[in-house]
């Protein structure tokens, strides 16, 4: 099985105190933006300088498509699968952790069934950051978890009807041409990931009622 998964991609070792210092600033990189994500939140947007109103961060923060892309960066850009898993879960543990309790003793509200979905995602995180890892790898299997990706970020920059296509927000189309970058090896590779991910969006588009809501 480790033959069959270094074929796509081979881990790199670092050191134990690179791993620590990693670790312990993506968990502090994620505290910072949960916080920064509900403060912006709480804030009235008239309150906010004008360009801030424009780009409209807070609710930008509050959509997944932002943390799916920080996710996926953080898990392609670790020096191993494990790294990936480990990295994003700190990173969730400490953007969820800081969002609630922020919420829970200076919001004054405690939103249960909102703050499961977040637990739900932070606990499988390591899972998906553990396979998002093999998408900057080799082969079939790696151009096929690039374009599931691409199809996830497509879902959340582009809405699609029966008679429309249209981009949901800037921001989150920025991201998606980001996602792209980032996903990046060679043309011919860039070619297959858009194509496959673009076919699997227009697929799966009756099922996509609801998603840009998250």
């Amino acid at each position: 099985m480790n033959d069959l998964l270094h074929s796509i991609r081979k881990p790199v070792d670092i050191s134990l105190s690179k791993k620590v210092v990693a670790s312990s600033l993506l968990f502090l990189a994620g505290v910072i933006l949960g916080l920064l994500s509900k403060m912006l939140d709480e804030t009235a947007s008239n309150l906010l300088p004008h360009f801030l109103q424009v780009l409209d961060l807070g609710n930008f923060f509050s959509r997944m498509g932002v943390w799916l892309f920080l996710a996926m960066l953080i898990a392609v850009y670790s020096k191993s699968p494990v790294r990936a898993a480990i990295n994003v879960f700190v990173f969730f543990v400490g953007m969820v952790g800081s969002y609630y309790l922020y919420t829970v003793m200076i919001a004054g509200f405690f939103p249960k069934s909102y703050m499961m979905i977040w637990v739900i995602m932070t606990v499988i995180s390591p899972f998906m950051a553990f396979v998002c890892w093999y998408a900057k790898g080799k082969g079939i299997l790696a151009i096929l978890i690039s374009s599931l990706l691409l199809m996830f970020m497509s879902r959340q920059a582009f809405a699609f009807g029966f008679w429309y296509l249209d981009i949901r927000d800037i921001l989150e189309f920025l991201l998606w041409g980001a996602t792209i970058i980032v996903l990046y090896q060679s043309p011919k590779q860039l070619i297959k990931v858009v194509a496959i991910g673009l076919f699997l969006y227009f697929l799966t588009a009756p099922f996509h009622i609801g998603w840009g809501m998250l």
